[in-house]
């Protein structure tokens, strides 16, 4: 059991059981408690190894076809332990696989729909910032106006 004094309370984390079997984590706070299932942690990890901008870089430049390490060195502009990391951190999430070809390893995405994904993320970013634009020139017309 894990206790963490938070700003407003105390959290208390466990295990949650139901009829004897581990069903999730049980997390209580000073005001509620929510249990999470194992899938809805699962998909908590999944979008965790998405987060990182050098990560996303990396799966819209494999959503073009398998590169290795190097390859997607010369893409990003990036150094090789940090394109490895990063490869590692996805991997383990099984969001990409690897494949040695000779000397080399080959990343691609395990999953085509990872491109169909990056694709919708765009659509809401852009719906978001279209949103965002116009709440900014009103703001503009409203400062010319004050």
């Amino acid at each position: 059991m894990n206790i963490v004094s938070k700003k407003n309370g105390w959290v208390i984390g466990c295990r949650a059981f139901v009829r004897g079997r581990p069903t999730g984590t049980l997390r209580a706070t000073a005001d509620k408690a929510m249990v999470h299932t194992p899938l809805q942690a699962f998909k908590a990890r999944f979008f965790r190894a998405l987060a990182h901008p050098v990560r996303i870089r990396i799966l819209e430049t494999l959503a073009k076809g398998d590169r290795s390490v190097q390859e997607l060195q010369e893409a990003l502009g990036l150094e090789q332990p940090v394109v490895s990391q990063q490869l590692a951190a996805l991997r383990n999430q099984g969001i990409v696989t690897s494949e040695k070809q000779g000397l080399s390893v080959r990343y691609s995405l395990r999953d085509p729909a990872i491109e169909e994904l990056l694709s919708v993320a765009r659509r809401i970013f852009n719906n978001h910032l279209v949103d965002t634009g116009g709440m900014l020139r009103e703001l503009q017309r409203e400062s010319r106006r004050g």
